[in-house]
């Protein structure tokens, strides 16, 4: 019986067919590693578990290649390190332990490939670079933004228009950007923030491209499934999709999309009695502590009680 998922760009049921039977490849956004991660943070990493196994189960063990990144460049790693007044490396290490041990605790197999934003900022600058050839970039004040109004089919996967994007737009714009929702690249360091070199000066990657360069130099292009929260759809998967189609001059192809993820799959939130949770907002549960006081396989279960795309409500009833 073959495999069908929901397309989140396509917005119906597809039957999945990989680009190569031999090598099928799945990438899921990972942790920013600054703090215990929250049980929200948890249901993608376990939702798409069960699709790893499920792959691994019709293809083979050693056919599908997962990779889940972790992002360990970040305004809020910089922001911990200050405060406790530690190295920023030591920050990283320790919420990444964390969370690789509660995913081991919650059966989350580790995935084959766990790309780290730090090593590989040579890629994230080449396609920076190539972007920028192709036409769909330009530098300004040490910045690197993406031109929005260079991809014709931008806004596809989020069902957004750019020019009612554009009528609404209703923040201040900074003077160096064309469009308003031109996005950073690359932008440079404040003092006492960690900077890499580039042809641009010395700085450090926006959070999209982050991404976006690690697909690629991992699995190549195009991938078979990219997953995620439903949350990551808008900015960061659209704006994934405009730089790895626009790194390889695919920016006026009607269905360039295709070039970059053949099939896009995304969970749905996790809620805190009725509330959407966040660290901003203070209403978090840590699988850290829950671990203590209830079996992982129980907080696994009730992670997958829902749908998927579907919206799952926490609470103690």
């Amino acid at each position: 019986m073959p495999l069908t998922i929901h397309d989140t760009l396509h917005r119906e049921k597809r039957v999945f067919t990989p680009r190569d039977e031999n090598r099928v490849t799945l990438y899921v956004c990972g942790p920013t590693v600054y703090d215990f991660a929250h049980i929200g943070n948890a249901r993608p990493p376990v939702v798409f578990d069960v699709l790893v196994r499920l792959l691994r189960r019709n293809y083979g063990p050693d056919k599908v290649i997962y990779a889940r990144n972790v992002t360990d460049v970040d305004d809020k790693i910089n922001q911990k390190a200050f405060k406790e007044g530690v190295p920023i490396s030591e920050i990283t290490a320790r919420y990444e332990a964390a969370y690789l041990e509660d995913m081991g605790r919650l059966n989350v197999s580790p995935p084959d490939l766990a790309p780290h934003v730090t090593d590989h900022m040579d890629a994230i600058v080449a396609q920076i670079q190539a972007i920028i050839d192709h036409g769909c970039a330009y530098a300004a004040e040490g910045h690197v933004l993406f031109d929005v109004s260079s991809y014709e089919t931008y806004g596809k996967l989020s069902g957004r228009n750019l020019d009612d994007m554009i009528a609404g737009a209703r923040v201040e714009v900074a003077p160096y950007k064309k469009n308003p929702h031109d996005f950073v690249l690359w932008k440079p360091s404040k003092e006492n923030e960690p900077s890499w070199p580039s042809p641009w000066g010395d700085g450090r990657p926006g959070w999209h491209i982050e991404c976006s360069a690690m697909i690629e130099a991992n699995l190549g292009l195009p991938i078979d499934i990219h997953g995620g929260g439903i949350d990551l759809v808008f900015p960061h998967h659209e704006n994934e999709i405009a730089q790895g189609v626009c790194a390889h001059g695919h920016a006026h192809s009607a269905d360039s999309h295709a070039e970059y993820s053949r099939y896009w799959m995304h969970n749905g939130f996790l809620t805190l009695d009725g509330e959407k949770m966040s660290k901003s907002l203070g209403n978090i549960l840590l699988p850290h502590a829950l671990l203590e006081k209830l079996p992982g396989e129980v907080i696994r279960w009730a992670l997958l009680s829902a749908h998927y795309r579907q919206p799952l409500d926490w609470n103690e009833g």
